[in-house]
This record gives C-alpha cells, structure tokens and sequence, in this order.
C-alpha cells in the first residue's frame, strides 16, 4: 500500500490532471479532498480531451475507484451536467465507480448568486472569481448554515433545515445585495432536479476509505489549484477558499488517519495564473502573446486567457516547501521550444534588496523580478521518451530548476498525451 497526493505547486493550472490521469494504473482509489467547480482538469487520453470541474481525473480507467470527499463544495447541479457530459463521450460513472461522500456539503443555488454579487460590489477590487460559489458556500459551511449531502437521504429532515437557512440567508440576500429571495418551492424544485439525481452515489466514504485501507489499497489524492491559491499559505486575499496543500488531503478526503508516502508537485515550465492578485513575473504584451499562443493558455473552466511569464524560481521554492513534495512533476517543457533562450525569475528585488525568500502577501504586490536566462533547444521534442534524448540545453534546463527549488523532478512532461513523458 502507498498513498500519494497530487498538488499544485504554483497559482493552479499546472497539469495535475495529466498527472493524475497518469498515475491512477498505480492507485486503487483516487479522492477529490478539497474545492469545487472554480477549476478544471484538462486530461487527454484514447477517448478524447475532457476538461473535469469535480470529478477526480481517474474517471476513464476501468477498476479505479473515485471519491468526492467531505471536503469537496458539492455542486448537485453541475456535477450531474459533468457526468451527463461524460457519457455522451462514452465514459459511464455509476455509484459503483463514483462514491460521494454524505458528509460533504452542499453547495446550493443562492451560492453562485452571491459570488457573483459580491464581484459586483468589489468592482474594480474583485477577487477574481469564477463565480461558482465557492467563497460563499464555504463561509456558510464554517458558520454551520450548510447542509449535508446525506441529509438528502432524509428528506424531512433535509427540509426542515433548509426552511431554517432559508429565512437566514434571505435576510442577506434582500438587505444587503437588493436581490430577489428564494422560497421553499425554489429549493423542493431544485432538490427533485438534481439533488434526487445524485442521492444514489452517496454513502459513508471514510468508512469506505477505511476499508480499503485496511485490504492494503493504495489512494491517490488529488488537489485542486495550488499552493499560492490556499487559503492560508496562498496569496490572500486572492486565493481559493479552501486548504490545496497535501496536508489537508487526509482531512477532506473523509481519511483523516491515512498517511501520505509521496507528495507530487506539479509546476510547468514556465509560469502561468488565472485569476487576480500580484503575480511577479507576469509578461505583457506581444511576448506574452506568443507564450499564450504556444502553450493554449486560457482556463479550463473559464475560457479566459491566462496571465503568464517565465518559470518563478522563487514562488516555485515556496510552493515545493508549503506541499512538503517529495517529486517533481515539470509540464509543457515542450512549449518552451520555440524561444532562442529560457528567461527565469531567479530572485524577487524587494524595498531595494535582493531576496529568495517569498514575500509576505501585504508586500508582495512591491516585488520585482529579478531575471536570468539560459540557452534554449530551438527543436521540437514533443516526440521524446527517455532523459537521454532530450536536447543538452533542455536537459540543463530542467536540472536547474531542479537544484534551485530543492526538489528532485521526477517527470518532465513534453505533451498532454498519458505517454508524452519522460521519467528519471
């Protein structure tokens, strides 16, 4: 039995889903411990290109079994739409290879008006947010004015708790946001809809989970988005509204006694970021047009183009220590093809001095790269297989990067295939 976690180690949107897509014909179960829709996994694979908001990114491989953990902002809803997506290309999940977890939280339609109200308010100071109902779901879930998934298996009880939010949350809705109020009706026609569709999948997953520990399976935990996106390690305020880090995935698994044998970090070959706050060594302009361009950098959830630059030697250190990685994961090498030299973030210059060190999030937004380049390979190596046959100068590369963030990078991805990978 070995458990691994899967993280990101940037700002999210690293390839953790070719990762994972990868490393399930390894693991028995993979859990989905944190988050909901407000991000996607991109996996390629013999049936085509699928971008998954909530289900793990295992979800093609017969015999591997996927859970939806208690840390999970559970979206009825749109994880019915996902898995009717799935279908329609062939992919069959079922309760018997999807379990949700009955003490994961419901994400309720009032959540996605509220974060798309507060956006609103903030105006020009916004966070950034997709507006999935990510903020306000899990603001409501720390105040105990959530409800369980299980509660759908009681429906009495279920509605007698939601008439109690209900009143509460419409108190918000019309006093502070002007907005129009839900009634029961709205949530009986909302729980028939989709709340009816997803009681089948839910069961006791941490009993589930212990089972399987105990038979000696091995679990794959996948995270979403990345360290700078955690709640409490991240770049706040403009970070996700929950834990990304590989600690917390026996927690929100629903598995709090199971132990992680190795850490997998993901970081590209450069830097990429969707979404607001201060991102240091962010280009502009035609030079970050041509580094979009190249690697198809616009959001699997959003569609919007993703604010990129060169590989940020010093928030990739600070990501590598807050995941505690034991691996290295280096996606999209390939992309960098195309540049007769490698530019990379080495240092931040902060209040007239130079520093490793990531800075503090009130004082990040001073920061300033602090750039060095090396030699680029200038020919297409998305056809490699083994370290061997990589050109020198992007073998350079990537032993470089490994030696300043402190951690050994164990698969260099050169394409978003399951077998463009190189493993040292």
């Amino acid at each position: 039995m070995s458990n691994c976690a899967i993280v990101g180690i940037n700002w999210g949107d690293e390839g953790k889903g070719r990762m994972v897509d990868l490393l399930t014909c390894d693991h028995d179960i993979v859990v989905r411990y944190q988050g909901g829709g407000n991000a996607g996994h991109t996996v390629v694979n013999e049936l085509g290109k699928f971008a998954l908001h909530r289900l793990p990114s295992d979800s093609f491989r017969e015999g591997v079994g996927n859970v939806l953990g208690t840390g999970v902002a559970l979206d009825c809803e749109s994880l019915w739409t996902e898995i009717q997506d799935v279908a329609a290309k062939g992919v069959a999940v079922t309760p018997e290879n999807l379990k949700i977890s009955d003490r994961a939280s419901l994400l309720l339609p009032w959540h996605r008006d509220l974060d798309a109200l507060e956006e609103q308010r903030l105006a020009d100071k916004k966070y950034g947010s997709t507006k999935q109902g990510i903020a306000p779901f899990y603001s409501d879930k720390f105040q105990k004015k959530t409800v369980m998934a299980g509660e759908l298996l009681y429906p009495d009880k279920l509605r007698e708790h939601l008439a109690g939010i209900l009143e509460w949350k419409n108190l918000t809705l019309e006093r502070v946001y002007g907005a129009k109020p839900y009634t029961m009706a709205d949530l009986e026609a909302w729980i028939q809809a989709y709340g009816e569709k997803i009681r089948p999948f839910l069961c006791d997953t941490s009993r589930f989970l212990r089972q399987a520990q105990a038979e000696g399976k091995s679990l794959l935990f996948e995270a979403q988005l990345g360290s700078l996106r955690d709640l409490d390690y991240g770049i706040y305020p403009y970070t996700t509204s929950s834990n990304a880090i590989a600690a917390y995935a026996p927690v929100g698994s629903g598995l709090p006694t199971a132990k992680l044998d190795k850490v997998v970090g993901v970081v590209k070959a450069y830097s990429s970021c969707v979404g607001e706050g201060p991102f240091t060594c962010e280009w502009h302009g035609e030079q970050a047009e041509r580094l979009r361009e190249a690697g198809g950098e616009y959001g699997a959830k959003t569609g919007r183009p993703r604010r990129v630059g060169p590989i940020d030697i010093v928030a990739t250190r600070y990501g590598v220590q807050c995941q505690g990685a034991t691996d290295i994961a280096l996606t999209k090498l390939d992309v960098l093809s195309y540049l007769d030299e490698i530019p990379i973030c080495a240092r931040y210059a902060l209040h007239g001095q130079q520093t490793d060190q990531f800075p503090f999030p009130a004082v990040l937004p001073d920061a300033e790269p602090v750039m060095t380049a090396m030699p680029g390979w200038k020919c297409d190596i998305s056809g490699v297989r083994t370290w061997e046959d990589l050109p020198q100068a992007a073998r350079d590369y990537v032993e470089y990067v490994e030696r300043e963030i402190g951690c050994h990078i164990t698969y260099v991805s050169v394409g978003p295939e399951r077998d463009s990978i190189i493993i040292r």
